[in-house]
């Protein structure tokens, strides 16, 4: 019989995400070929002995003739994907500094991209958390607790002009179903002139109550609770997660990234147990989505959060003053 554990060994495949004035080179997958006319981003498997960067370099070259700086690439995100009839590890790397003028050298048609207009059912399964990864921001700005729904919104119009985060996540705990609902009414406004998109926290019903929002983050308690995805495709799902366990929760949700810490000790949350940068790698390399790396990081952390695998860093406290 045979071993189909050796049948299903990974393969490890580098991919390159190459930006050009804000949009990205991708290619169709020939008819015949595994997942066949299918879009994807240029790459293919690294050789053994041969670094991923190597590969990257030599594999675009192939493919569309432009010359990738080694140098110049960063990593975007990992992720482990078996298609039941093949396991990949695509090991995602990125560069805005690819010299020349791209062209289809193995017959393929190329077409350079706005992340925006990539549509899911367009690429293969496994590629949908690169466009999760280049949609999101480095950084996620998460409010403190919200207790007064107009100091709420003073405070988040002058964080939202000192820092012009694209996306922040509202967290008032302590305010009531319908104060809660106030203020995501004026935040909305708030974030709108400022060009951020406004994530509600709480449970799906947070969200039902506010369809102008750009998604839901779910705390782990929430999310705990869940068996499938609580809100439409087109907003953002994120979830707070501690642990490995947790993120497979997360992914099984449909989320489309997730918080995981604390990285480091953080004096929102005290009593709280850092896990450190092993740790955080260790579980950000298992997970199929965007991680940003959460507790007492700030700005930065983001390169060592995106040298450790993970999307970059959210959090609280090096944007939101209390005061």
């Amino acid at each position: 019989m045979a071993d189909k554990t050796a049948a299903k060994r990974e393969t490890h495949v580098a991919v390159a995400v190459i930006i050009r004035d804000g949009r990205v080179l991708i290619a169709r997958r020939p008819k015949h070929v595994h997942q066949g006319g299918l879009l994807e981003f240029p790459g293919g498997k690294v050789e053994p002995g041969e670094t991923v960067q190597r590969a990257l370099v030599r594999e675009v070259a192939e493919e569309t003739g432009l010359k990738v700086p080694e140098s110049s690439l960063e990593p975007v995100i990992g992720i482990r994907h078996d298609y039941g009839d093949k396991c990949v590890f695509l090991d995602v790397w990125q560069t805005t500094s690819a010299k020349g003028e791209a062209e289809g050298r193995e017959g393929q048609p190329l077409a350079w991209m706005l992340p925006m207009d990539m549509r899911d059912q367009d690429f293969p399964a496994a590629n949908r958390p690169i466009i999760r990864a280049l949609r999101l921001p480095s950084l996620l700005a998460i409010t403190g607790d919200i207790e007064k729904v107009e100091q709420g919104c003073e405070q988040l119009a002058s964080a939202l002009k000192r820092w012009s985060p694209p996306l922040v996540v509202v967290r008032a705990p302590l305010l009531n179903g319908g104060d809660y609902r106030r203020l995501v009414a004026s935040a909305t406004r708030v974030c709108a002139r400022e060009g951020a998109g406004l994530i509600v926290h709480g449970g799906p019903s947070v969200f039902q109550d506010a369809p102008e929002a750009a998604g839901l983050h779910l705390p782990w308690r929430e999310a705990s609770r869940l068996s499938s995805r609580p809100i439409p495709g087109h907003a953002w799902l994120g979830v707070s997660c501690h642990d490995a366990g947790q993120i497979g929760h997360a992914v099984r949700l449909g989320a489309d990234y997730v918080t995981f810490g604390p990285v480091k000790a953080t004096a929102t949350h005290p009593d709280a147990v850092s896990i450190g940068w092993p740790a955080f790698r260790e579980s950000v390399s298992m997970a199929p989505l965007p991680v940003f790396g959460l507790g007492g990081l700030g700005p930065g952390d983001v390169l060592r959060a995106r040298q450790e695998g993970g999307q970059g860093v959210a959090g609280i406290r090096f944007w939101w003053s209390e005061n």
